[in-house]
Formats: structure tokens, C-alpha cells, sequence
């Protein structure tokens, strides 16, 4: 059987892809609040393709280099519907769509185009875990099944004593979290904003707090949270950032076609739970790598 892949949807809203269709293509100003939960709409068009030109935004570059994967043009293909329409009622920036390693479909929207970045966020999830399987190759973490506080000493004391490094990535880490997207008191409204402790990464700060809801292991809840978690765990056992990692695990090796972006937090970690910006053509190689088996 063929392997078919439709390989990225970049959709225009924070959370899910089902805001009204607006024809509009007026320059809107960024915003200068960056709780990116509670923008509108159009606020979110006009970022999403821009994130590291915010002001109030820094990065980390994720640096390609040496000969790139090609994505040659293949037969197009006949979806069945009116793509342009569908794109527009779900406000999606880019769609892209390989097929035994030839696009045979591809389009853009929202301002956006292929020499353009698009913020992945919870995308960005999946290159944070590779980024777990790197490590344990390399040796830097050597068991999944090693406590978190082996890592980040920092949460020692706290409800992730005895949480392992598989329980954090797989979010069954039995520690309370709410992810509501709607609530500004919720705790993925609240984890970035607030004061860390001095010399701690902010996450760890939020997250060494929260009390426990369940045994480890126990209770599966989605936490962006945690994932930032693994993104300061991946960075203090390789001494690496996480762009730099990525960028000598997966993006030089593979052969993406364009730099990317990874944006930090203010104490200086990537937010590993999120907000990886590239280029469409790129999101479809890493689609690629992951159906090749995850080899560079």
C-alpha cells in the first residue's frame, strides 16, 4: 500500500481551526499583551506569520545546513471539494500534501507563503519528544524510567519526586494542571506569566508548586506544562538548547530547506511545549522523517 501523508494543516487560531472565514487583508498591529490565549482572530492571522518580529518575542534559531530533502512535484490530486473554500472556513494558512515523497498538492493563505514561518504550537510537542528519543540514543538520559529530579534537581521537594521521565512525557505524572484554554486564571494561562524564583527556569518555578491530584502513573491529563518540563530536562542533560540540538539532530541531517525559530521563555529556555516556527515544506519533511522511522 502506498503511504500517503497529508503532511501539515497550519491553521490561524491558538487552539483548534474553527473560527469564522474573514476575507479581510488589512495590516492589524501586533499585540502587545502576549497571553496569545485571548487575541482575536485577526490578531492571530497577522502574528502567527510573524511571531519573531514581535518585540516582546525572542528566539532561538534552529540553523539548516547541508544538502536539503527534496520534495519533488507530483501528479496533483483531486480532493474532492473546493480546497480554497475549505481553507478559508478553517482558517488555514498553509496545507500541504505528500505522497511517496512527492507533493501533490499545496497551498497557502493568510499571507502566508513558502518562503514564510508559521507558529506550529502543540506541533512543537511532537519535536520536543523527538528530541527525548535523541537523548536516550546519545546517552545523555539513560532510562526513561529515571525520576524527573535526576535532571532537574530543582523540583526536588515537590509533587514530581517520584515521577519518572517516561510518566512526564507520556503527561501521567498524577500532578494537578488545567490546560482550560478559555480561562485566564487557568494554569496554561498562568504558567509563563508569572515570577520565577531567581536562577530557576519559569516553568519549573510554576510547576515545582502544584499539588498532587493522583498517583504517578495513574491519571492521564493533557499539560502543556509538562512538556515545557521535558524541554528544561532534555536541555540540562545534553548542556545543549533545545534549538541547537534539534537543529544537529534532525534539521541539518534531514536536509530542511529553511532555518526556524524556536521561541524562549525569559529565563532563556525554548517553550518546548510549543512555538516552533518553519515553513510549511519543512513541517512536511519532519511528517516525513517520522514516517522513515525517525532516521536522519
Amino acid at each position: 500500500m502506498r503511504r500517503f501523508l497529508t503532511a501539515a494543516l497550519v491553521c490561524a487560531a491558538a487552539a483548534g481551526c474553527g473560527a469564522p472565514a474573514s476575507t479581510s487583508q488589512t495590516t492589524v498591529s501586533l499585540p502587545e499583551d502576549m497571553n496569545v490565549l485571548f487575541w482575536t482572530q485577526d490578531q492571530r492571522d497577522a502574528a502567527f506569520r510573524t511571531m519573531e518580529t514581535h518585540g516582546k518575542v525572542a528566539v532561538h534559531r534552529i540553523a539548516a545546513g547541508g544538502p536539503v530533502h527534496p520534495l519533488p512535484e507530483g501528479a496533483p490530486i483531486d480532493l474532492g471539494i473546493d480546497v480554497d473554500a475549505y481553507m478559508a472556513a478553517q482558517r488555514a494558512a498553509g496545507l500541504i500534501i505528500v505522497q511517496d515523497g512527492r507533493v501533490r498538492l499545496e497551498k497557502y493563505a493568510l499571507g502566508y507563503g513558502p518562503t514564510g514561518r508559521w507558529t506550529s504550537f502543540s506541533v512543537a510537542k511532537s519535536f520536543t519528544s523527538t528530541l527525548v528519543g535523541a537523548a536516550v540514543k546519545d546517552g545523555y538520559i539513560k532510562s526513561l524510567d529515571d525520576k524527573v529530579t535526576v535532571y532537574i534537581p530543582d523540583l526536588k521537594g515537590s509533587a514530581y519526586d517520584d515521577v519518572s521521565v517516561r510518566q512526564l512525557l507520556t503527561m501521567t505524572s498524577g500532578v494537578q494542571w488545567n490546560e482550560d484554554y478559555t480561562d485566564p486564571r487557568s494554569d496554561v494561562a498562568q504558567f509563563n506569566l508569572q515570577q520565577p524564583v531567581p536562577g530557576e527556569d519559569i516553568t519549573v518555578s510554576y510547576m515545582k508548586a502544584l499539588p498532587r491530584e493522583a498517583p504517578a502513573g495513574s491519571k492521564w491529563v493533557y499539560k502543556t506544562g509538562e512538556t515545557n518540563l521535558i524541554g528544561v530536562l532534555v536541555s540540562s542533560a545534553t548542556g545543549k538548547t533545545l534549538s541547537a540540538y534539534l537543529s544537529e539532530k534532525l534539521w541539518k541531517p534531514f536536509g530542511m530547506e529553511q532555518d526556524a525559530v524556536w521561541m524562549i521563555g525569559p529565563t532563556g529556555h525554548e517553550i518546548s511545549g510549543c512555538c516552533i516556527s518553519a515553513s510549511l515544506r519543512d513541517y512536511a519533511r519532519f511528517g516525513l522523517f517520522m514516517l522513515g522511522g525517525g532516521v536522519a
